[in-house]
Order: structure tokens, then C-alpha cells, then sequence
């Protein structure tokens, strides 16, 4: 067994065959390469199944707000809440239209506008988000029952968390983090008896 040598010319040649080692050391590199990876890898996954549950949140949204304008179209829903009190019949139609909302929202999140005028456009809501960017819900949740023959604009909309904003800064579109989903149908109601 040979002692280190206590030369002092010998100390700088440790160290470089410490490097060499190292560098041709393999072990681990299939570690280090996904940790390189592995982060822009999932956060680009999950920003892609983030953006797919929008989609299918607001394809959700709409497919509900269809169906519910549809009963308001033909008159069935007026005929059957004509004796309810205006201020309830936002609520009974946010009902009407959960029905047709399985999953992902809440229902009681939902906030719907329904506007009735005799011409188009006669004229435009006030847009649903403030300069400030918040939800403007106080002037938002209108509901005008319609008569016949009456063209009706039906929005709805509710918050949606936003968890992945770093690959898509403008996935949010409210100050407070969230995205403002909306779905509308714009139609003339039938001639239906009053």
C-alpha cells in the first residue's frame, strides 16, 4: 500500500482526474436528461389538458343555455312560470338551464342575462367585463320574460378557475385570476298564445 505523496507539485493533478472521472462517468444521465425535461414536459401537459377543459366547460355552458332558450323559444317556459314573480324568473331559468349541466360547474355560479327587444339590435347589452377588468354581475343578471314574436338575446356566465397560466398568460381574463366563460343564443320566439 502506497501513502499520497505529501508533494506539493502532485495536488493539482488530483483534481483533474477527479474531472476526467467525472466526465466520463455515465451513471445517473438518464436522471439528470428528465430532470431537464420533465418540467417544461409537464407543464406544457398541463396546460394542454387545462385549455381542453375550457373547451369542454364552455361547450358544457353552451349546449345548456340551448337547451334551456330552446323552452323559452316556443313558450313552453313562459307558459309555465307565468304566475312567478320577475324577480324569481332568472332563477327558474338558471334552473331550467342545470338541468342540462352535468359537471365541471356549479350551478349556483351560473349568472344568466335574458334581454327582449321588438327590433335588432335595438340595443347592446353593457359588456359583462368592467375596464377593470372584473365581472360587472350587478349588471348582468336582467331577465325580461318574452312575449311572442319578440327577438330575445340569453347570455350566461360564470368564473372558471385558471391553475396553469404560465405557458398562456391570456387564459385569464379577470384581474382576479379567473376566465369569464359566456355562451348566448340569440333568437325570435314563436307566435305562442299568451
Amino acid at each position: 500500500m502506497t501513502r499520497p505523496s505529501s508533494d506539493p507539485t502532485d495536488a493539482p493533478a488530483r483534481p483533474r482526474g477527479l474531472l476526467r472521472r467525472f466526465r466520463r462517468d455515465q451513471r445517473g444521465v438518464t436522471a439528470v436528461e428528465f430532470g431537464m425535461v420533465a418540467t417544461p414536459f409537464f407543464a406544457l401537459l398541463f396546460a394542454i389538458i387545462e385549455t381542453a377543459l375550457v373547451f369542454w366547460t364552455t361547450q358544457v355552458l353552451e349546449t345548456a343555455v340551448t337547451n334551456a332558450s330552446r323552452r323559452v323559444y316556443t313558450g313552453q317556459f313562459q307558459q309555465a312560470n307565468a304566475a312567478t314573480d320577475p324577480a324569481q324568473l332568472a332563477t327558474k331559468f338558471r334552473e331550467e338551464m342545470c338541468k342540462s349541466i352535468v359537471a365541471l360547474l356549479r350551478c349556483d355560479q351560473v349568472k344568466v342575462d335574458v334581454r327582449t327587444s321588438d327590433a335588432f339590435p335595438n340595443s347592446a347589452a353593457p359588456p359583462p367585463i368592467t375596464s377593470s377588468g372584473e365581472f360587472d354581475s350587478g349588471n348582468f343578471g336582467q331577465y325580461q320574460q318574452p312575449a311572442a314574436n319578440r327577438i330575445v338575446v340569453v347570455r350566461a356566465a360564470v368564473e372558471y378557475p385558471v391553475f396553469v397560466s404560465l405557458l398562456n398568460p391570456n387564459q385569464a381574463n379577470l384581474k382576479n385570476g379567473n376566465r369569464l366563460l359566456m355562451a348566448s343564443a340569440a333568437f325570435r320566439t314563436e307566435p305562442f298564445s299568451n
